[in-house]
């Protein structure tokens, strides 16, 4: 199972995720599930964000070699589950041929609402970044519970 976690710009949450879900994979001996990230604006190449390579390491994740990759139609047809941060990026994903795969993380995982979007920390302090990384902890965690209990490409749930 191929998984890509979408933001922005691909250097804050969405780099966070694809770090966080790789030790989730390890933690649960799941070689056949593959993470990666990309972003809806973003130039290919940048790094991670300061805040969040920062927080990556006190939490134990080094975000040192993350490079931004932008959401692209190939990205889109290579993955089985897209997760977006908010729904601007499910939009984007479907829009690119998503469709049934694509969904926002935080109702994926089981919440409404705004408890539903993970916020943005670019430009914040690293409080802001700690916030999104803990958030980001809970919904991947239940939504890792469903990922990994569903066949490939879950149920739709935007």
């Amino acid at each position: 199972m191929k998984i890509v976690f979408v933001c922005t710009g691909n250097i804050c949450r969405s780099p966070m995720a694809e770090a966080m879900a790789r030790r989730i994979v390890a933690e649960r001996h799941r070689e056949d599930v593959i993470v990666s990230s990309a972003g809806t604006a973003t130039a290919p190449g940048a790094p991670a964000s300061e805040g969040a390579y920062l927080v990556g390491l006190e939490r134990g994740i080094d975000l040192g070699d993350h490079v931004s990759r932008p959401l692209t139609e190939e990205v889109v047809a290579d993955a089985d589950v897209l997760l977006g941060m908010s729904p601007h990026h499910v939009q984007q994903a479907i829009a690119l041929g998503g469709n049934s795969k694509a969904h926002l993380l935080g109702a994926y995982a089981g919440r409404e609402g705004r408890e539903a979007e993970v916020e943005d920390p670019f430009g914040g302090d690293l409080e802001d970044y700690r916030a999104t990384y803990e958030q980001l902890q809970a919904l991947l965690c239940d939504a890792f519970d469903r990922l990994l209990a569903e066949p490939a490409g879950g149920e739709e749930s935007r």
